[in-house]
């Protein structure tokens, strides 16, 4: 099984795309391989030795994780990983939309993650988008989006909602609208009160949400609170400082107000609405019962 890096340097650095494919192996995608360090750290580009970037912290938190998980089906990892990997590792958005930064991650500093979490049980190997892919699909870009877009200002509470359901983050990760906090809450809260509870319901509540968007506008019916980047500021500006994050209880986000109470719950009811017309395979079979001769 691939293993963690024999060589972790004090801070992150940048692996551009055409660098990162080099390492993606059959082996490593296999996790029969290891990713050779040394090789990989030379084809990086640095970042600022800040301890907001210190690989360390990162991979402390992923050792954490792995042995917490070490008995439990993989996929469960996301709901507690996602909320405190984005508040060990604070980003701005800037920073965060650069994949070099990602594929740094899943190749210098947790491969053994990757192919632990993603590693198919049919065909035993790793989707290599896992490691060098779209916000919505690699590894830890995933996790650390879905926490910046279901956070509730400092509240991290929905994220453990939103990743709970793995098509909450296959599907809706990938729409434009869940950038609209009240659309994020709106969902967040139909999962709390299970009027969405498979998997297949997530899916089919993220095409009708999507779809309705392209003639109404969410943000005109259901305002938001203007975003604080002062507050995002100083939650960066912490970390910059070195404070720790611990690991057990729930962290603790940047100190923005929270999304407004009364578009959230305009939209939940709008959304609820959608979702009760929409098809949802097995639904129809699950209230009606299975025919009889």
């Amino acid at each position: 099984m691939t293993e963690s890096p024999e060589h972790l340097p004090e801070y992150l650095a940048r692996l551009a795309d055409e660098e990162a494919a080099r390492f993606i192996t059959d082996g490593l995608l296999s996790g029969k391989d290891n990713v050779p360090a040394i090789a990989l750290n030379q084809a990086t580009e640095a970042l600022a030795e800040s301890p907001r970037l210190r690989s360390r912290a990162i991979r402390d938190l992923i050792d954490d994780a792995m042995y917490k998980f070490r008995d439990d089906r993989p996929t469960q990892v996301d709901a507690w990983l996602a909320p405190r990997l984005h508040a060990v590792l604070r980003l701005t958005r800037a920073e965060a939309a650069d994949p070099a930064l990602w594929n740094y991650l899943a190749l210098g500093v947790a491969p053994d993650f990757v192919v632990w979490r993603h590693r198919s049980d049919s065909t035993r190997t790793v989707n290599a988008r896992y490691f060098k892919g779209p916000h919505y699909k690699q590894a830890f870009a995933r996790l650390w989006w879905s926490a910046e877009l279901f956070r509730n200002g400092p509240d991290y509470e929905p994220v453990v909602v939103a990743c709970g359901n793995q098509d909450m983050l296959n599907t809706v990760l990938r729409l434009d609208v869940i950038d609209h906090r009240p659309t994020a809450q709106a969902l967040v809260r139909l999962l709390r009160r299970e009027v969405v509870r498979t998997g297949r319901d997530a899916n089919a509540l993220g095409k009708v949400v999507n779809t309705a968007a392209a003639t109404l506008m969410y943000d005109v019916i259901a305002p938001d609170v203007g975003r604080d980047a002062d507050a995002v500021r100083r939650w960066i500006e912490e970390a910059e400082e070195g404070l720790a994050v611990h690991h057990r209880p729930l962290p603790v986000g940047p100190s923005e107000e929270r999304a407004d109470e009364h578009s959230v719950d305009r939209l939940t009811d709008h959304f609820a609405e959608l979702f009760a017309d929409a098809p949802v395979r097995g639904r129809e079979e699950s209230v009606e019962g299975p025919d009889e001769d």
